[in-house]
């Protein structure tokens, strides 16, 4: 067993086939991914990983009694993630911000994961053919990957504090392997939280200039060949350094940090749309 303490779960013993999950180079990369993008460059608070939220929405799901293969497929259900996060799916014009989704099953039989699984006696067939519906949920529907990015995502930026996180989880439940809430002040408080979370963070003109901005210097290094397309699945540092490695890539992100350009952008923001994610739930 292992221990894993986490800001708004709590601790947890967790058996060894995490443990050594959490040893692949497939999780461990999500560890140098940046859970908002490009974010950070503009605003160092946004320093919370992939990683952090992928052991979040596992724990969750443990929390709230949900089965090991659950929380296993919770853990892993971001591997396929780019550098940068969504960053990739404005790189790949991928207006539906799906692309890790399409991308999934290709990376997670390459990894050293599926051979992780088989020696505690899973196999990589269960995660990719399994009904997880405590872990996802059509939208707007409640599930542990939309409650734990909201939650994590609103704690990183100060739109709520810890106590109100752990206020709120303490009334989730799991009926008919869906999760529900039960107090409607709760309910109410989530569906507010996400609708502020959409407007003051993933829809924050600076932010969506940042990921904006980053996509088009990559689409630039991969049109010139300063990048590849597997670049794309190296860590935020590794691409920024090969970004960085020529002089135009040096100038791209200083402009990024300076906001440069941001004006413009903003008169030309019309026509940039970015996907909603709203939760709008009820409680029961």
């Amino acid at each position: 067993m292992v221990n894993i303490s986490n800001i708004l779960y709590g601790n947890f013993e967790m058996p060894m086939v995490i443990a050594s999950l959490l040893k692949t180079k497939a999780v461990q990369r999500l560890q140098g991914i940046h859970q908002s993008g490009g974010i950070f460059l503009i605003n160092p608070q946004a320093s919370h990983t992939r990683l952090d939220h992928s052991i979040g929405v596992m724990l969750l799901i443990k929390k709230l009694g949900g089965s090991e293969m659950e929380q296993i497929a919770g853990l892993l259900h971001d591997i396929s993630h780019t550098a940068f996060s969504h960053v990739g799916d404005y790189v790949m014009e991928d207006l539906t911000e799906s692309y890790h989704e399409k991308v999934f099953m290709e990376l997670l039989l390459k990894s050293d994961i599926p051979d992780v699984l088989h020696q505690y006696g899973y196999h990589i067939q269960e995660i990719t053919e399994g009904n997880f519906e405590i872990l996802e949920q059509p939208s707007p529907n409640l599930c542990a990957d939309r409650i734990d990015y909201t939650l994590r995502d609103a704690l990183q930026y100060g739109l709520i504090s810890r106590e109100e996180a752990i206020n709120f989880i303490r009334f989730l439940s799991i009926r008919n392997n869906k999760i529900v809430i039960e107090k409607e002040n709760q309910a109410i408080w989530i569906n507010n939280l996400s609708k502020k979370v959409n407007q003051e963070i993933y829809n924050h003109p600076e932010y969506v200039y940042a990921n904006i901005q980053l996509a088009k210097i990559i689409k630039r290094g991969l049109t010139k060949g300063v990048l590849t397309a597997n670049d794309l699945f190296l860590t935020d540092t590794l691409l920024l350094n090969k970004i960085r490695s020529t002089y135009e890539g040096v100038t791209s992100i200083k402009a990024i940090k300076s906001l440069e350009g941001f004006k413009n952008f903003l008169r030309e923001k019309a026509e940039i749309q970015i996907k909603k994610r709203y939760i709008d739930a009820t409680y029961s």
